[in-house]
């Protein structure tokens, strides 16, 4: 049996329960190392999407206008300890942002952040609305700020030193009133998606989309007002924070580029075209990925420990630099012994002699944008 009918056999066999589930276990078992406390605390996670290559003749394939070729995007949500924690395959035409909320929802392991972060398309009324209900800090990067209208509290509000930002006096203020009056339907609503009786994603397109004349639609405009106006004085006002976001970020964009790097068979070509396989594929191939990431985590503690047998003093602060997104001792073409599947490995070592409190804001604080969460 070839390398690719070995990988077809091996993608039929599995369902998408079993794959997020195997996945929920590397994430348990990553974050319970000590070296990953080096590169965050799991507060936060970033979501992106990156392209992947489809034949055009299915459900799922558009020709992408950003990329220029067909295929469909699979969408990551990346812990602040570098490793996925959920993983979609969505078509290239759908707006991503509305999948922000689904896959911290859906993700199953011990890791539960509370701060998520994702690129500029992420900063929406209704993904800001629907995030601070679910009880997320949204934190996007945010680009292109001088464009968006920032909201007064009241028509009679005025600042005294940042009052242009809003506009015109007596211009774009929030009806609290009308949020209060439609809180309790927030609230049910916000509940509903929360014990998945309604999809995020579902809730979201229609919220873009809502016409203006449904009141709990222009309430979660109206609270996506707030937040956004919020998070957008933080985010001006807050140099580190900036720094915490671009750093957030770059992981997940660096996890696109590491995953595609160990995805390579058939060219990186996702060739099924039944749209379950086409998920399962994008799900094995961040399975695979989050491995690789859990290996390499375990090498660097391996000589983190030699290193301090000769003698050195490794701080925590050495170790924030250091990715796991390592390639160079990864063979990836060669044998594989399927026989070995069955051998139990060595149990591994996740302890490691390093104070980390330091990173955490119990010591000395860790350089910027590094090993801490918004």
């Amino acid at each position: 049996m070839s390398g690719h009918e070995l990988s077809l056999a091996a993608n039929r066999h599995f369902s998408i329960p079993t794959l997020n589930a195997a996945i929920a276990d590397l994430v348990n078992a990553h974050a319970r190392l000590d070296i990953s406390q080096a590169w965050g605390d799991d507060s936060a996670v970033a979501a992106d999407g990156t392209h992947m290559d489809t034949y055009l003749n299915n459900l799922l394939s558009e020709t992408s206008v950003r990329y220029g070729k067909p295929g469909g995007i699979a969408y990551h949500h990346i812990s602040d300890t570098y490793i996925a924690l959920f993983t979609h395959f969505i078509p290239c035409g759908v707006w991503e942002a509305v999948y922000i909320i689904e896959g911290l929802l859906k993700n199953t392991s011990e890791v539960k952040p509370t701060t998520v972060h994702a690129d500029t398309q992420g900063q929406s009324f209704p993904v800001f609305a629907l995030a601070h209900l679910l009880g997320f800090d949204l934190m996007p990067r945010i680009r292109n700020w001088k464009d968006l209208t920032f909201y007064r509290p009241t028509k009679r509000t005025e600042y005294l030193h940042i009052d242009a930002l809003f506009g015109e006096p007596g211009r774009n203020s929030i009806d609290f009133d009308l949020i209060e009056s439609q809180f309790r339907h927030l609230m049910r609503v916000a509940v509903s998606v929360r014990e998945g009786a309604i999809s995020s994603t579902l809730l979201l397109r229609r919220l873009r989309a809502g016409s203006r004349k449904n009141a709990t639609y222009t309430a979660f405009r109206e609270v996506g007002r707030v937040i956004r106006t919020v998070q957008l004085l933080r985010y001006l006002s807050d140099a580190p924070l900036r720094r915490r976001v671009t750093a957030a970020t770059n992981k997940v964009e660096a996890f696109n580029g590491f995953s595609q790097w160990i995805g390579f068979g058939n060219g990186g070509v996702i060739t099924d075209n039944d749209p379950v396989e086409q998920e399962k594929t994008a799900k094995f191939n961040a399975l695979l990925t989050s491995a690789v990431i859990f290996h390499n985590a375990l090498d660097i503690a391996e000589i983190v420990r030699q290193l301090q047998e000769e003698g050195y003093v490794i701080a925590p602060e050495d170790l924030v630099h250091i990715s796991p997104y390592l390639t160079e001792h990864v063979r990836r073409f060669g044998e594989y012994s399927t026989h070995e599947l069955g051998l139990v490995p060595d149990a591994y070592d996740p302890h490691l002699d390093v104070d980390f409190s330091p990173l955490r804001g119990d010591g000395p604080p860790a350089p910027d944008g590094y090993g801490q969460a918004a």
